[in-house]
């Protein structure tokens, strides 16, 4: 579902917006817990609807969603609209088109988007994942990653698992002019894969997961530094004129976080009934490809993965402004006070 761009962005409100630095000052900068608790008894919050994803790549997401989190905070002043993405290509086309507020990608998606002029900032890290590698059928004489030169491979530009293949590529000093891409949605990857019609899949989980239980596909590739980690986005409008809302967003992010460590098994489930997979499925997505246990505080830990990606990006053509832009974006895409508030309460 799309929704329809419900506010434009004000040139004045770009302009003072891209002036904000890792640590900049906006609107609303000093919203805490307590001014929303506030702004909620009062009736007074700055704006009466919040639209945000889900996405089952983002385990945390499914808990907010199923708790009501953000609906018990807010109460009936603000309709919460939620929306599912498909894949970070997805959520970055709604958030560039403004149809939501809020959404989850991929660090790589997000630096990409960023540094494409989309003006978005992360607010919160959901996750430090190993979501991503390279995928061959159960029968395929596919050994190492060389062995792909001519191939044909299914993979979702834009999103991690692209990222994953240029530089799974780059080990075996192959470009993705090697190769072929089959721009593919991931679960079209996945299904591709099984019919043959393409020869490796760029995987993600959890659909790489059922993948690999479901129809004995093999991972032929696997390095937990080509991931980079789940980041969760706010369009610069909602971060500026709506911070007391971005601020119940992050709070009920990191309850969530709280609850998911607490109940892994439970967490799975959710997952496996929203995925429509195997509960043991899921579980492993959760337990052994999904560290929840980060701080959801954005910065240098995720900037020094994004400044490793950030040379694929532009060697790939991806990024329209070349370095320039990527450099620009890695200085602008950190808003780090809606989680230093969240964790400071």
């Amino acid at each position: 579902m799309t929704l329809p761009l419900r506010r434009a962005l004000p040139s004045i409100v770009l302009v003072g917006a891209l002036m904000l630095g890792t640590t900049g000052c906006i609107a609303g900068e000093n919203a805490s817990a307590n001014d929303d608790a506030a702004a909620g008894e009062s009736g007074s919050w700055s704006t009466d609807t919040l639209s945000i994803d889900f996405a089952t790549y983002n385990p945390l997401s499914l808990v907010v969603k199923d708790q009501g989190l953000i609906e018990k905070a807010l109460g009936d002043d603000v309709t919460v609209e939620w929306v599912q993405s498909a894949g970070s290509n997805k959520a970055n086309e709604f958030l560039r088109s403004g149809s939501v507020d809020v959404a989850s990608t991929a660090g790589s998606a997000a630096l990409l988007a960023r540094a494409n002029g989309s003006p978005i900032h992360v607010i919160d890290i959901f996750s430090q994942p190993e979501w991503s590698a390279l995928v061959v059928p159960a029968d395929s004489t596919i050994t190492s990653v060389a062995d792909l030169k001519g191939a044909s491979i299914a993979a979702t530009p834009g999103t991690d698992p692209y990222f994953f293949l240029l530089q799974a590529l780059e080990t075996a000093g192959l470009s993705v002019a090697d190769v072929q891409v089959q721009n593919l949605q991931h679960a079209d990857g996945r299904a591709a894969l099984e019919s043959g019609a393409v020869a490796a899949w760029a995987g993600l989980d959890p659909i790489m997961a059922a993948a690999e239980s479901e129809s004995d596909a093999k991972l032929l590739y696997r390095n937990v530094d080509f991931n980079s980690y789940g980041f969760l986005n706010a369009t610069e409008e909602f971060v500026t004129d709506h911070a007391d809302v971005a601020q119940v967003v992050v709070d009920a992010y990191e309850e969530a976080r709280t609850w998911a460590l607490a109940h892994p098994d439970e967490t799975a489930q959710l997952l496996a009934s929203v995925a429509g997979i195997d509960p043991a499925v899921a579980t492993t997505v959760i337990t052994e490809r999904s560290n929840l246990d980060v701080s959801g505080i954005p910065g240098e830990a995720q900037l020094a993965v994004l400044r490793k990606i950030a040379p694929v990006l532009v060697e790939s053509g991806s990024v329209q402004g070349g370095d320039d832009a990527v450099q620009k974006a890695l200085d602008e895409i950190v808003d780090d006070r809606f989680a230093r508030d969240a964790l400071d309460d």
